[in-house]
């Protein structure tokens, strides 16, 4: 009997242990079981949408400089990079050529205008001896006939249609003249612009054949110490953005990867080209954005990583992105929210699946995506907060309506385990 009595008291205080720790356990169980959530807040401030496109610095303007005549390279005064004025001597083609050229035509022209005198002369002659005979022909004793008087009729004619012919062959060879002092001229390369020598293709002693194909000798860039322009190309799906950021004179940022340290801010959208290009089914347009370059940072051949600012917003509600992104698993949410998953499951396996849709569903699916829900912790659940969002960034998005005020923490995914 007394051994069943100890047995009973040992069995009474085991259970008594057992029921003391129970709840300390249970609440170690349950602390070590829930769930912690990663949170982020509700911040007020400015949001930059922007699109994000790639592009190449080039000069506002190349502009080619060529040879009309041939011959070799006598003389070179510039060089790459050099600055040039507009009218500057840029380059010298032998001029020996030409400049016998010229003197030929001279002496040509000179013996031309000499037969213009002597004609001139002669017709002169000719008139004279017309008159005298028919002065002579109105005498009372008339000492010419009427053959002799036709005859220096048509000598008459005769003068002057030599005169007209070298009239006419002074004429020609003064073409000729102009066209070799035009060619003598030609001989020096003359700069057509202010600009830079962003290249030179010849060198002294080279020989320039202009007869089938102008040469081009230098490249110029004029107003590269000013401004430069970029040339993006820009995706179709952002091109209705870029040209209302333009309209609203919305400013252009990007880097260089020369200067990957320093943000260029100062770009502006010049045009929006509707030359559209396709490669591999991706349809793009040329975009031309022109910023300055008075400290000739920005050089032709650049690659621009460019940052096309579309809307800005300042002194908001601003959603951390991750929060939008978050999708709660059922069993943490509160029972009166779990409708709000309903579907979901089914909502995503569509998404998936390839479809056309009618310009109304595609609209109406544009207007849906900004009607979205967020989640906040109360107590061991989580509960659901509708919003309606605007323009977004990298991190945040605007919030347009929704009850969530400054400093609320949004949950944004779930803390790893320790």
């Amino acid at each position: 009997m007394k051994a069943l009595l100890k047995v009973l008291l040992v069995l009474a205080v085991l259970s008594g242990a057992v029921a003391a720790a129970y709840q300390p356990v249970m609440r170690y169980l349950e602390a070590r079981n829930r769930i912690e959530w990663r949170t982020q807040a509700v911040e007020e401030g400015t949001i930059i949408q922007s699109v994000n496109s790639t592009g190449k610095v080039e000069p506002i303007k190349r502009v080619s400089v060529g040879a009309t005549v041939s011959g070799p390279i006598y003389e070179l005064k510039v060089d790459f990079n050099s600055k040039v004025t507009k009218g500057q001597l840029m380059a010298l083609i032998d001029p020996r050529l030409y400049k016998s050229a010229v003197e030929r035509d001279q002496a040509i022209l000179r013996t031309r205008e000499a037969e213009v005198a002597r004609a001139s002369a002669m017709l002169q002659q000719a008139k004279n001896d017309e008159r005298r005979g028919g002065e002579l022909s109105q005498g009372k004793d008339a000492f010419i006939s009427q053959a002799e008087l036709d005859q220096f009729k048509f000598q008459r004619m005769m003068r002057e249609a030599e005169l007209q012919v070298s009239q006419t062959n002074v004429e020609q060879a003064r073409a000729q003249l102009d066209n070799s002092e035009a060619n003598l001229t030609y001989t020096e390369i003359l700069a057509p612009c202010d600009g830079i020598v962003i290249d030179k293709k010849i060198d002294v002693g080279q020989t320039l054949a202009a007869q089938f194909q102008t040469p081009e000798m230098f490249v110029v860039a004029p107003e590269m110490d000013q401004r430069m322009h970029i040339y993006a190309s820009v995706d179709e799906a952002d091109i209705g953005w870029i040209r209302r950021a333009k309209e609203s004179g919305q400013t252009v940022r990007f880097t260089v990867d020369a200067y990957p340290d320093e943000l260029f801010d100062q770009g502006k959208i010049l045009d929006v080209r509707l030359s559209s290009k396709e490669e591999q089914n991706v349809i793009t347009y040329p975009v031309i954005v022109e910023t300055p370059n008075t400290d000739m940072k920005l050089l032709p051949g650049m690659t621009a990583n460019l940052s096309f600012q579309i809307n800005k917003r300042e002194g908001i509600k601003k959603i951390p992105n991750a929060a939008l992104r978050f999708y709660p698993p059922r069993e943490r949410v509160h029972p009166d929210d779990r409708k709000i998953l309903e579907g979901f499951d089914e909502q995503k396996q569509m998404a998936e699946i390839p479809k056309m849709m009618s310009a109304d569903e595609k609209a109406e699916s544009s207007q849906a995506i900004s009607k979205r829900h967020v989640w906040v912790q109360d107590g061991n659940f989580l509960r659901a907060r509708a919003v309606t969002i605007g323009i977004s960034d990298n991190r945040f998005t605007e919030l347009i309506s929704g009850e969530l005020e400054n400093g609320l923490l949004l949950v944004v995914g779930e803390k790893p385990k320790q």
